[in-house]
């Protein structure tokens, strides 16, 4: 029962930088490793309103043995004279004091990203010690703290030359905090590290990792911005052609920069931004984009007579067909809608882009008379498969039982009608599919068998895809729809679990799966419903004992435990096939012994997921290798 006395004495009053401590999760968003990384991209965001402000040319991040991190820029420098509002030096304010620093209309920044004023408070809240060195006006100070406390007053420790003005912070994650890890993720930096050097044109951004054993450094400069951001995207497809198109002006206090090129393929990719701060949802600047883009575009087509007066306009989804695009915009104050604050909701931003846009589109689409019909022409071609591709996705619609429509004949359903229990196991060919039909639990666990490997989804049109009989079959078993057709709600299963051999073969018909699912049904990937199963490479036999590896290294270690000798019979799976239906069950099938790998996909690593499906799948032989040979390290259980 609840307590009644519910008085005066019930009400806390967190003081200071208490507040953070108590629920980092408000501030940070999480205190597991996505949250450690966030505090370098706060500090760093500082030294990056710097440079958008035009002071700061180079900001430089260290990952220190230890796990501390230090970022040095070579802006203004924290201001260190007295606050007269409060009384104490403005760089205590900044560091000590929630909702205090020059991002709320002082005068300070016309645009700044981060958390709004509460990114270096909260960082220094979050951290076991944090020390903070400032050259300005020819002297350079220091402060230091720990756990957001104050340690020691403003001081002077050295002289530089006046010319020489920077900022230097280096912070130590607090355990107490982040108690899932400390440990900073090189790669993990880089990519975010690499996205705001694109997004600020000119600024160096320099990385480097200090650890002992890990000594590396990278250097992030894009003197063309986001120019270069669109070309590395595109990077592993074919461009239609060789030009980056281009738009830069300022209307209404909002400015605007837009980048795009079309590729060959048929998968658009559209960033946008807003003072260098990801919009996952888009927002204002994203619809005033496409608006601008459609009406252009059909106002071409529609003059050159690539489309005539009488027949259908182009949808926005035709001319995007295979776009690479990048909309950065800044303004003074961004207005977020909705709880997650991933949307722009500044209706001006809407304007601003659609006019800059519309105006030198126009204009450069009359001065590339070539390109202008490659777009239009593969836009005419889109347009015909998006019709052909209506007629096919009927086909996979799932009717009532009254229409008459049933469940692909070849899936091994399941009884239980809640879609929380139920599981269902892709697997590659009708002798894995039979084991694992035998081995099932009838009731929860479903089998769809399918027949060699799925159509390359990166390289057909939506039309293509909805007529390949193994795809379809997927769809309909799943229940959800796809593409624009798709609602999460209907899903049948919650846990979808491809099953393939452990070996060459195997995972490529997992990264085909995978691909599928990415592309037309990435929210069954967002919000976890998909998994690899990881069925065992060999079977030990000793005595009736029976033990089971997954790899190399396990095999070893269970023959040390067990002594070589001529008892021991090992057997290397080629396939799931040779097991059968209790090997099966046992090793793969088993919720209490079998091994899953939850597919899992972070918002802030799209661009990255993208780019590693359109190389691994795509048409580009070099990137791929290249991909290969940075990654072979990671590869396991393959039988090369």
């Amino acid at each position: 029962m609840a307590d009644r006395e519910y008085g005066g004495d019930q009400i806390q009053v967190l003081k200071g930088l208490e507040a953070v401590r108590k629920r980092p999760g408000m501030y940070i968003g999480t205190t597991s490793s996505r949250g450690l990384h966030h505090l370098v991209y706060e500090i760093v965001d500082n030294a990056v309103d710097e440079a958008l402000a035009g002071y700061c040319k180079n900001i430089e991040v260290t990952i220190n043995e230890g796990e501390s991190i230090t970022v040095s820029d070579d802006g203004r420098g924290v201001p260190v004279d007295i606050n007269h509002q409060t009384g104490r030096p403005a760089i205590e304010l900044v560091y000590t004091v929630l909702h205090a620093g020059g991002k709320f209309g002082g005068g300070g920044y016309k645009v700044s990203g981060g958390l709004h004023g509460v990114g270096a408070s909260v960082v220094n809240a979050l951290s076991v010690t944090m020390s903070v060195k400032v050259k300005r006006g020819g002297k350079i100070y220091y402060q230091n703290y720990e756990r957001g406390a104050i340690m020691c007053d403003l001081k002077i420790i050295g002289e530089c030359p006046e010319e020489e003005t920077g900022t230097q912070v280096t912070f130590q994650p607090d355990p107490e905090i982040f108690q899932e890890t400390t440990v900073y993720d090189f790669d993990v930096l880089k990519k975010r590290l690499r996205e705001m050097a694109f997004l600020t044109k000119g600024l160096k951004i320099t990385l480097t990792d200090a650890r002992v054993g890990q000594e590396k450094s990278e250097v992030f400069n894009y003197q063309g911005g986001i120019r270069e951001f669109v070309q590395y995207l595109n990077k592993s497809n074919t461009p239609l052609y060789n030009q980056i198109v281009y738009c830069e002006g300022v209307k209404d206090g909002v400015q605007v920069e837009v980048a795009f090129q079309h590729n060959d393929g048929f998968n658009e990719l559209t960033d946008s931004f807003v003072n260098n701060v990801r919009t996952p949802e888009g927002g204002m600047h994203l619809t005033g984009f496409k608006n601008a883009m459609t009406k252009t575009f059909n106002d071409y087509a529609k003059s050159n007579k690539i489309i005539k007066d009488n027949e259908q306009a182009l949808s926005g989804e035709d001319i995007r067909e295979g776009l690479t695009a990048i909309i950065s915009v800044k303004l003074s104050d961004p207005q977020f809608e909705g709880q997650t604050k991933q949307k722009l909701g500044n209706t001006v931003a809407r304007g601003a882009v659609d006019s800059i846009v519309s105006e030198q589109l126009t204009y450069f689409l009359e001065q590339n008379p070539d390109i202008a019909k490659a777009i239009c022409e593969k836009s005419v071609l889109a347009q015909r498969a998006r019709e052909a591709a209506r007629k096919a996705r009927d086909l996979t619609r799932r009717k009532t039982a009254l229409e008459g429509a049933a469940l692909p004949g070849k899936l091994a359903d399941c009884s239980d009608p809640d879609p929380k229990n139920c599981e269902i196991f892709i697997v590659e060919g009708d002798s894995a599919g039979g084991s694992a039909k035998q081995a099932r639990t009838r009731a929860t666990q479903a089998v769809l068998p399918l027949r060699g490997k799925i159509l390359n989804v990166e390289k057909a049109r939506l039309d293509h895809i909805l007529s390949n009989a193994e795809i379809r079959t997927m769809i309909t078993a799943f229940g959800t729809g796809i593409h624009e057709d798709f609602d999460i709600s209907k899903l049948r299963y919650h846990k979808i679990i491809i099953m393939t051999d452990a070996d060459v073969d195997g995972a490529h018909i997992a990264t085909l799966l995978l691909t599928f699912f990415y592309r037309f049904m990435p929210e069954l990937i967002r919000q976890g419903h998909v998994y690899l199963a990881k069925p065992p490479l060999y079977k030990v036999e000793k005595n009736k004992k029976v033990w089971y590896a997954y790899n190399d290294d396990e095999l070893n270690e269970i023959m040390t435990e067990i002594g070589r000798d001529q008892n021991n019979k090992v057997q290397r799976y080629k396939g799931l096939g040779e097991m059968d239906f209790e090997q099966l069950w046992d090793t793969t099938m088993d919720p209490k012994n079998r091994i899953l790998m939850r597919v899992n996909m972070d918002e802030d690593d799209e661009d990255e997921v993208n780019l590693t499906f359109s190389t691994l799948m795509g048409d580009q032989v070099e990137p791929r290798r290249e991909f290969i040979e940075a990654n072979a390290k990671y590869v396991q259980n393959l039988d090369i």
